[in-house]
């Protein structure tokens, strides 16, 4: 070989090295970068154009689906009851992809695309059949996201409901809400105008009001303090705590009063039961005082306040799922940590948050992690995975949780006898957090749980900007839930 062909012949070697290398680079190193961007044409249409899994209701219900359609995409998205299941389906367009919800949090799965389908993908190449995703079982009871919603009304709140054993959210409800099939469409310039109404709209409701929106939990918040007295072993049910009909905040001349006499106890105290069954401001800001920052803020953390918490998904599986984080307020004047004590001044949390503290108290004291997806099965029906039921903490002694639900009963019995069903033993608390600029619209809670004896179900209902108590604005939406969870 002469020098002329021994060049030639280095020049290929080198040629095909490099075609290798930037092939291997292109398809395997930098395949997922290259398929996620935008500009990539060929991945948009692959991704549009296989048929996406479902996402199922806990009894089988079609929450969201792909069909065949007459155009270049192949497969239309559809939401069945769309504005009902919103805060759980989110949405998949053309212009956002999957966003919110299961649609984002399981979308290799529902695309077809996760590793724990590679398998799958294989014999469709083989077999030349079309790549189908996964479908998503939710623990979403219809019964009960179709009562809440329907109770809400046109009004501004949300509604959680967790089973407390087992941590799966059986309700997930947030008014207002929107039609995610307005954003399924595949018409470009619909799709946009759509799209600029929803996120313009001043009521805003895309916003997922149960996970994503804070609220100040008015005197719902007392449990958590409640909780951290008898945690001291300081504190029982029948102590007799500091009360009045009035309460200085310290260092202020700002007078703290309570809704009704009852709570005023007699002789300057009030025992802890009944201070919490009849919701006594002045016995609870003077009791967090003397307990402290520091104990209140150790419990509020035990909880989940201060951090966000990931109800679905992971980052393999698409864009987590997550509940903003609930926020106790740190290095507060004595002022400020008696208002806190009562669940006003800094001191917010999620619909989620409320919840998951009655399921703590109904469960002995163990929180169990939230969850939305009971199981992802292939589409040959084979499961590729099942959600169990995992401790996020452990709050506080199944004593204190006792102590706490006999506490709850009382506020029932004593002085909120509507939230109960007949023949229904319920725990609750009620609460009245005042918000505006001048203290003149309400944020009305309810949480508890029911039965008080074997707790099936732990509620938190608030309903944003209203006029009225916890108790006549939040009571008979919780009522109304409550009924249709026992009757199933």
């Amino acid at each position: 070989m002469n020098k002329t062909l021994r060049q030639l012949f280095t020049a290929v070697i080198v040629l095909f090295t490099i075609l290798g290398l930037s092939t291997t680079i292109i398809t395997a190193i930098r395949a997922t970068e290259l398929n996620s961007d935008t500009r990539n044409s060929r991945a948009f249409y692959h991704e549009f154009g296989a048929p996406r899994g479902s996402i199922l209701a806990a009894d089988g219900t079609v929450l969201a689906k792909s069909d065949p359609s007459n155009d270049a995409f192949k497969y239309q998205r559809s939401y069945s009851n769309g504005p009902l299941y919103a805060p759980v389906t989110g949405y998949f367009s053309i212009s956002q992809r999957a966003d919110r919800g299961i649609e984002a949090s399981r979308n290799s799965l529902l695309s077809g695309e996760s590793d724990s389908l590679f398998w799958q993908r294989i014999k469709s190449t083989l077999t030349g059949s079309e790549n189908k995703g996964a479908n998503i079982e939710t623990s979403i009871s219809t019964g009960l996201q179709q009562v809440a919603y329907n109770a809400l009304g046109n009004q501004s709140g949300s509604v959680v409901a967790i089973e407390p054993k087992t941590g799966r959210i059986l309700a997930m409800v947030s008014t207002p809400s929107y039609d995610p099939n307005v954003l399924a469409t595949h018409d470009g310039k619909t799709l946009t105008k759509n799209y600029a109404e929803l996120t313009q709209d001043p009521n805003n409701p895309m916003l997922n009001n149960a996970t994503s929106q804070l609220f100040p939990p008015g005197s719902t918040f007392k449990t958590v303090v409640a909780a951290t007295a008898l945690e001291t072993g300081q504190y029982q049910t029948d102590t007799q705590i500091p009360a009045g009909a009035s309460y200085t905040l310290p260092g202020t001349v700002t007078n703290l009063t309570n809704v009704e006499y009852q709570a005023n106890g007699s002789n300057g105290t009030i025992s802890f039961e009944d201070a919490l069954a009849y919701s006594s401001n002045t016995a609870f800001a003077q009791l967090g005082v003397a307990l402290g920052e520091d104990k209140i803020a150790d419990m509020a953390t035990k909880l989940g306040f201060g951090s966000s918490i990931v109800v679905d998904g992971t980052d393999s599986t698409g864009s987590p799922s997550k509940a903003v984080a609930s926020n106790f307020p740190t290095s507060m004047t004595d002022d400020k940590l008696a208002l806190a004590s009562i669940g006003q001044g800094d001191v917010t949390e999620t619909p989620l948050q409320n919840a998951m503290i009655a399921a703590a108290i109904a469960n002995d004291g163990t929180l169990i992690r939230p969850t939305l997806v009971d199981r992802v099965r292939a589409s040959d029906l084979s499961v590729l995975s099942e959600t169990k039921a995992s401790t996020m903490s452990e709050p506080f002694s199944s004593d204190t949780a006792n102590k706490l639900t006999q506490m709850m009963q009382a506020v029932v019995t004593k002085d909120s006898p509507t939230l109960a069903p007949d023949g229904v033993s319920v725990a609750a608390k009620t609460g009245t957090a005042q918000i505006g600029a001048d203290n003149s619209a309400i944020d009305a809670w309810v949480m508890g749980f029911a039965p008080a004896d074997d707790p099936k179900i732990a509620i938190a209902v608030v309903v944003h900007n209203t006029t009225g108590y916890g108790i006549t604005s939040a009571g008979p939406i919780f009522r109304s839930v409550l009924e249709e969870a026992l009757k199933q």
